[in-house]
């Protein structure tokens, strides 16, 4: 049975000759009485303060438990982005290097029809100018046979305003 202050402050003793002083006993019990119920408020308080630590305990493993579970998925969202973004970014450099390819192969194609349009220029010019030399050697011949066939005549610019 457990003893309470208050057991304590009511207990009273059957009376024996050459007993003790009941008031100093009395007074004893009181003391006790009041120093249990001190303790026993003081274990009550320990224990709520220990009981709220215990459910702050808690809440604060659940956080810490939520905020694992939120950085793991942050992380793994980040590599995710991150794998994501090295493949966009090699898909990037290869349609790059392709395109850079496609300009390269075009600017060698059209500076080698350049070169071949400037190689005909040349020719039609070379083929122009023999055709030019080979008309004026043709003038050239039909004038000198000309002249052998015809005597020259000159004609005086007052005479021919005569007729």
């Amino acid at each position: 049975m457990k003893v309470t202050p208050i057991d304590i402050a009511h207990k009273s003793f059957s009376k024996k000759i050459m007993g003790c002083d009941p008031q100093e006993v009395s007074e004893f019990m009181q003391q006790i009485s009041a120093q249990l119920e001190a303790l026993i408020y003081e274990r009550n308080h320990l224990k709520e303060i220990l009981r709220e630590k215990e459910l702050t305990i808690l809440e604060y493993k659940e956080k810490d438990k939520m905020l694992k579970e939120t950085m793991s998925a942050a992380s793994q969202m980040s590599e995710k982005l991150k794998v994501d973004a090295e493949r966009e970014a090699k898909l990037i450099i290869t349609d790059a290097q392709q395109k850079a390819e496609m300009i390269l192969r075009d600017s060698k194609e059209s500076l080698r029809k350049t070169y071949q349009d400037i190689n005909d220029l040349k020719r039609a010019r070379l083929q122009f100018e023999a055709n030019l030399k080979a008309l004026v050697q043709a003038h050239m011949s039909i004038l000198e046979q000309g002249e052998k066939f015809m005597p020259s005549v000159h004609f005086a610019h007052d005479k021919n305003q005569s007729l």
